[in-house]
């Protein structure tokens, strides 16, 4: 199988997780929320696929390139 690694973005806040280890999800579905500049920045699913292991958990400070999760696809 295929492998798509989420990274952060932008250093931020996570406020929420939408997904644990195990869910399907499509393609634009929002898999975190990321505040940044007191904006939230929604983290959408690249592709459709299985979510591997989440490595983010709310209210986690976050810096660029840090893994959020993998989607097997």
């Amino acid at each position: 199988m295929a492998q798509e690694i989420i990274e952060v973005p932008i250093t931020g806040k996570i406020l929420s997780v939408n997904v644990k280890a195990g869910d399907q999800v499509a393609e634009g579905d929002v898999i975190c929320v990321l505040e940044s500049m007191k904006m939230e920045n929604p983290i959408l699913a690249p592709v459709g696929g299985t979510i591997g292991q989440v490595s983010v958990s709310a209210n986690q400070v976050v810096s660029p390139g840090e893994t959020i999760t993998t989607i097997d696809y």
